[in-house]
């Protein structure tokens, strides 16, 4: 493939795992202060889980902006790669690149037109500028440093071509309700506040919240935003949502413990006992469609100025 080479080559201490509580979790990650979820098969299982809601939510669509024919694709922590591997299916004579700082929930034979490399995404890219059509971001809240989100975002404007795009995901895990039953004496809430409160200030969980200032600010044009309701089961009145809701249920189950396991019991000295009991009672309250609880999905895209 033509893609620019980055500058981190494969080596020993990105291969590295070790097992906490039973899961596997890269050790390059936990030292950094990078990545603190799982890399498991139990967690490529999950993140497949959350591509197929993800799909229902933007019915079957991988790509937001206007776009026929993209020919050079960068996919920033790709994680398993559900979403690198489909679009490089649905465009074959597109070439993609998908970065992660972890190697070991990638798949084994991806199709042709897609490569990996390993990144971590806190350092500055170096790629050449203006090297591709899309540059896509999905779910990387939990991995950027707070401090590195406006440069991160510049890197994104200057790797992508003249006339290209940008799109960008996040999702807020602060679980909220409309109609007012899901208070702070909840153990959904209770997992919320500990867990963002555990991540701050080295992390920027609420993220989503500057993004498009931090797009503007870089230079991007064209910059439209939208905030999704996911709901967490099968709640609402509308068949769609209900679909979704019913398809995000096990995916929020899996997500409040994978999620949360190292930052609460290993770097907040959470008993197990009362971890385990919080993650029962926030599991059974995701699922209890008289609260209505959800997670606020961000998405953004923004256009570099020129022609492509």
């Amino acid at each position: 493939m033509s893609i620019p080479e980055s500058t981190e080559p494969l080596d020993d201490e990105y291969r590295d795992t070790v097992e906490y509580c039973g899961r596997a979790f890269s050790k390059y990650s936990l030292e950094a202060g990078t990545y603190f979820a799982p890399v498991d098969e139990e967690e490529i299982e999950r993140l497949e889980l959350m591509h197929n809601v993800l799909s229902k939510v933007f019915d079957n669509r991988l790509i937001f902006p206007p776009m026929a024919t993209p020919r050079s694709i960068l996919d920033c922590g790709c994680g398993a790669a559900n979403w690198a591997v489909e679009v490089a299916e649905q465009h074959p004579d597109c070439e993609v690149l998908g970065i992660d700082v972890s190697p070991h929930m990638l798949p084994d034979h991806p199709p042709r037109n897609l490569d990996f490399q390993i990144d971590d995404l806190n350092s500055r890219f170096t790629f050449p500028g203006n090297s591709f059509d899309l540059v896509h971001s999905q779910m990387v809240a939990g991995g950027i440093h707070a401090s590195r989100w406006p440069s991160y975002v510049r890197d994104i404007y200057r790797v992508t071509k003249p006339g290209g795009w940008c799109q960008i995901v996040e999702m807020y895990l602060n679980a909220q309700s409309d109609n007012g039953r899901l208070t702070y004496d909840h153990a959904l809430s209770k997992w919320s506040s500990r867990y963002l409160n555990t991540l701050s200030p080295r992390k920027n969980p609420r993220a989503a919240l500057s993004m498009a200032g931090w797009m503007e600010n870089a230079g991007f044009v064209d910059i439209e935003s939208k905030l999704i309701t996911l709901p967490m089961s099968a709640w609402s009145t509308e068949s769609r949502d209900q679909r979704i809701g019913r398809a995000n249920r096990e995916n929020i189950k899996e997500l409040l413990a994978t999620a949360a396991l190292y930052p609460l019991t290993e770097q907040t000295k959470m008993p197990m006992e009362e971890f385990e009991q919080l993650i029962s009672r926030a599991r059974d309250e995701a699922g209890d469609p008289s609260l209505k609880a959800y997670f606020p999905l961000y998405v953004f895209i923004g256009r570099k100025p020129g022609r492509r």
